[in-house]
């Protein structure tokens, strides 16, 4: 009898082990589910910037007028904190953004813009929408990125 219940022992054992690993296993393919489509908003929350900025952009230079628009967006994309911000060097121009409350430079998500502009300016998410402005300094176009209170 004794055999009996040191195997039946063992078993359940084996059984919590294998258990455990399965639902480890599946916490981590939940988890990577839900930070691929995080990814996936900011980055099409990233495009739709970009394509008003060009917008802006273009307007700016064919009417040699100021141009601004306000994009509504989320407080925050899953349950984490966002950012964007134009950067320049002296080629290009990007914007870049990221999950998380700190800028961090090089960043994997980025998007470049068609002109060399100078654009500044930097958005944190659940602050308000967005206050893009776009206009000509001396013939150079320049575009602001702004929380909607106006802030830099």
């Amino acid at each position: 009898m004794p055999s009996i219940t040191t195997s039946y022992l063992y078993t359940f054992i084996a059984l919590i082990a294998i258990s455990s690993l399965l639902i480890f296993s599946f916490m981590a393919y939940v988890n990577t589910l839900c930070a691929s489509s995080e990814t996936r908003q900011l980055k099409n929350l990233m495009d739709h910037v970009t394509a008003k900025s060009i917008e802006l952009l273009t307007l700016t230079l064919s009417t040699n007028a100021t141009s601004e628009s306000f994009l509504i967006t989320p407080a925050s994309i899953g349950h984490k904190q966002y950012w964007l911000q134009f950067r320049n060097d002296s080629t290009k121009t990007w914007l870049e953004g990221g999950l998380g409350d700190v800028r961090i430079e090089g960043t994997e998500l980025s998007i470049y813009l068609p002109k060399k502009i100078l654009a500044t300016g930097h958005y944190i998410g659940g602050y308000g929408s967005i206050h893009l402005k776009c206009y000509l300094n001396k013939s150079i176009p320049q575009i602001f990125l702004k929380d909607q209170g106006g802030s830099d």
